[in-house]
């Protein structure tokens, strides 16, 4: 039986083998989630688009300057553009106008819009840092987590190879009739029992890769290995040099989260003044230059004489060898029809230069009570942004205060547990090579030996999350002192 558990965790670890074809360390790690991580990705877009703000707030000191073109027809009963009047009658028409303007004076709205911009533009690009540092302290958590489940898979495969080498001596002293069969039938159980350990650690490794790969957006089916140095040769700062007042004073200056909560304050002052001068008149100064062209779409094609009017004495006479005649006015039928479409366009040079006109001139643009106050009210609403990022500032500095006490606490825990497990596992050690000593004379029955065993595995492995969780507290401290994560 013991045999068919060894041809199994053999195929289980040489298939993890195979699957691995190159080793990944933390700063690779790293540098592949800032380049692939969605959250920094989103930050990205954010900065592009607060940036994009920025140049936006920018080009509102130049002049605005629009031009229109209007092209069309008329039908019925119109005003003539270039005239005025009303007609009867199809029109085309045609109209420009080139019309600018520009602030004199806005009490420094614009300049402070640019400053508020270009706060907002710098929090942005503070954001996408601190979503790189908190990636960043994810991956190496996740990072370390998976060594730490790597390395269980080692103690696991140890304490079998112990009891399966146990179970071998044991198996040639009961077939020699020196032990009893239940000598070697608990062995076979611990065996199994120390397979199932194997199998379970080596499961819960591969999880913990694949919550890895999660974490810095890479196919759950690629190949991937983390490359496992020894933990005791990761390098770590001593206690000294990372007093946490000392630390708590680097982090205010280094890490990107107060960066950002200090720019945004900075963009709320500055809106402030935006605010303000929403209330006070605005100064500017305008021009614009237009002309007009209008052709009716009917033309006279000739006309019929159709005789003359009855005399009428209102109308005068002629003497004639001294006879009077009254002058008849004489009737004509004048007949229309439709240009064509380039003598429509007939007289637009002379009507673009008669109708031509200008105008420049200065506005004044006073508040004096506009949607309900509302200028008053975004006044009034930007203070109390200010106040409410000044306290957003203190509580974020004492939360990270907070944090950064309770990681050294941490640290200096997690090292004492450490020392405390390097002298477990030496008393364990000793008391399972005695154990073992007396078992081969046949001193220790074979539960004794495998309980001292059992003792032994469990204070290496209280070892070994001690000694990791004790780099990672390390590093976490690395980290608030403004240090680049690092194995």
């Amino acid at each position: 039986m013991h045999k068919s558990f060894c041809l199994l965790l053999l195929a289980i670890i040489g298939a993890i083998g195979l699957q691995a074809q190159e080793k990944w360390g933390l700063q690779r790690c790293v540098d592949y989630a800032w380049q692939n991580n969605i959250s920094i990705k989103q930050q990205e877009v954010q900065a592009s688009l607060s940036a994009l703000n920025e140049r936006q707030a920018r080009n509102s000191v130049y002049p605005n300057a629009n031009f229109s073109n209007s092209t069309g027809m008329q039908f019925g009963r119109s005003v003539n553009p270039t005239t005025n009047l009303f007609a009867t009658t199809q029109l085309l028409f045609q109209g420009f106008n080139l019309n600018a303007d520009v602030v004199i004076y806005n009490w420094q709205k614009v300049k402070n819009s640019i400053i508020t911009a270009k706060y907002n533009s710098k929090a942005a690009q503070a954001s996408v840092e601190k979503a790189r540092n908190d990636i960043a302290l994810s991956v190496a958590t996740s990072f370390l987590q998976a060594l730490l489940n790597r390395e269980q898979i080692g103690i696991a495969l140890v304490q079998f190879n112990q009891t399966k080498s146990q179970l071998d001596a044991t198996r040639k002293r009961v077939d020699a009739g020196a032990l009893p069969e239940l000598n070697a039938v608990e062995l076979e159980a611990q065996l199994a029992r120390d397979s199932t350990a194997i199998i379970n650690a080596t499961a819960t490794a591969e999880l913990s890769v694949l919550q890895l790969k999660a974490l810095l957006n890479l196919d759950a089916a690629a190949n991937f290995e983390i490359d496992i140095p020894p933990v005791d040769k990761i390098p770590v700062e001593s206690f000294a040099d990372l007093m946490p007042e000392y630390v708590y004073k680097m982090a205010l200056s280094n890490q990107p989260a107060q960066k950002v909560n200090l720019l945004r304050l900075q963009s709320f002052e500055s809106n402030v003044k935006v605010a303000r001068a929403g209330m006070y008149p605005i100064i500017s100064a305008f021009a614009g230059l237009a002309t007009n062209f209008a052709n009716s779409t009917d033309k006279i094609t000739g006309y019929n004489f159709i005789g003359y009017g009855p005399p009428n004495p209102t109308s005068g006479a002629v003497n004639v060898n001294g006879t009077n005649y009254f002058v008849q006015q004489p009737k004509f039928e004048i007949l229309q029809g439709k240009k064509s479409f380039g003598e429509m366009w007939n007289g637009f040079g002379s009507q673009f230069d008669q109708n031509f006109r200008q105008n420049i001139g200065v506005a004044i643009n006073i508040p004096i009570f506009n949607n309900g106050g509302a200028a008053r009210t975004a006044y009034e609403r930007s203070k109390l942004d200010v106040k409410n990022a000044s306290l957003t500032i203190e509580q974020a500095d004492q939360q990270l205060k907070q944090d950064i006490y309770q990681a050294y606490t941490n640290a200096s825990a997690a090292m004492q547990r450490y020392n405390a497990t390097l002298v477990t596992v030496a008393a364990s050690q000793k008391t399972y090579d005695f154990a073992k000593k007396r078992y081969d004379v046949g001193l220790l029955g074979t539960f004794e030996l495998i309980t001292n065993q059992n003792n032994l595995n469990k204070a290496n492995v209280d070892k070994l999350v001690a000694q990791y969780e004790y780099v990672f507290r390390m590093k976490v401290l690395e980290f608030y002192k403004g240090q680049e994560l690092k194995l």
